[in-house]
């Protein structure tokens, strides 16, 4: 089985797929309450937990992690040089925590190649986070999604999704597709 994670400071989605491409375990890892979670070691520890529920008390035979890298550079509007380095920090706790439990080293996948990967493209001047939402809407029956009263997907949509993609572009890298 493969675990695939879209990792984040706020929500981290989670999938894991069988050696078929199929889907077993989706889901999103909320960690945005300040309140309950103050710092990056208490985010930390709620996804620790939920690693072992996945291993544990789901019984799952996790045999490759593959993790999306994490962003790299600067987008306008989007990311400070403190956010990405933030965010680089998570993402090695969580994939340390992954090495720990799983006995695996985890592997790094960009999110446009995984995209690529799935054979999704995505044109010049669309969203990708949205082309690959309407994708997995469009071609996964078991995935769905929530909206809010405004008609935007729910927290956590786009987290699954993702955490979806990089699980099976991990499968296709382990199966030698890339």
């Amino acid at each position: 089985m493969i675990l695939g994670l879209d990792v984040s400071t706020s929500i981290t989605g989670a999938t894991v797929v069988d050696k078929n491409g199929e889907i077993l375990f989706c889901e999103s890892w909320d960690t945005r309450n300040k309140k309950r979670f103050p710092t990056l070691w208490e985010k930390a520890a709620f996804i620790e937990n939920k690693l072992k529920e996945l291993k544990v008390r789901k019984g799952y035979t996790i045999e490759k992690v593959y993790v999306e890298e994490s962003l790299q550079t600067f987008k306008s509007g989007f990311s400070s040089a403190k956010t990405l380095s933030t965010l680089s920090k998570f993402n090695g706790i969580v994939s340390f925590m992954c090495y720990k439990m799983f006995e695996l080293s985890p592997e790094f996948i960009g999110a446009s190649s995984a995209r690529k990967l799935c054979g999704i493209k995505v044109e010049r001047g669309r969203k990708a986070k949205e082309v690959v939402l309407q994708h997995l809407l469009d071609n996964e029956s078991g995935f769905t999604i929530e909206y809010t009263r405004h008609g935007n997907p729910s927290a956590g949509s786009w987290d699954r999704a993702d955490s979806i993609i990089i699980a099976r572009a991990g499968l296709k890298k382990w199966q030698g597709g890339n």
